[in-house]
């Protein structure tokens, strides 16, 4: 019985870290960092011709930093607030 309980111990573990890693939070942020740093390079880089057609608005700057701080939300949110491990049953000592 001993064996088999340092098995799920270790499955537990496994599981709980697993989980960690893919929480949604980590793979949103992520992605609207990337995308975010990507958007805003491109409102830098923007020419004029690019800005009339915008009538003036540098949208691809604008967006590409609410999406950077969104990211950042996320990010941050997942790190003041990271995921518990679920609590298993209270091991038998039979």
């Amino acid at each position: 019985m001993s064996e088999l309980h340092k098995e799920v111990s270790e499955l537990e573990r496994a599981s709980a870290t697993a989980a960690r890693l893919f929480d949604i939070r980590r793979i949103i942020g992520g992605l609207f960092v990337v995308y975010g740093i990507i958007v805003t390079i491109a409102g830098i880089t923007a020419s004029d011709a690019d800005l009339r057609k915008a009538e003036g608005i540098n949208i691809n700057l604008w967006t590409g930093l609410g999406m950077l701080a969104l990211g950042l939300f996320f990010l941050g949110w997942l790190w003041l607030r990271p995921m518990a491990a679920p609590a298993g049953p209270p091991p038998e000592d039979a």
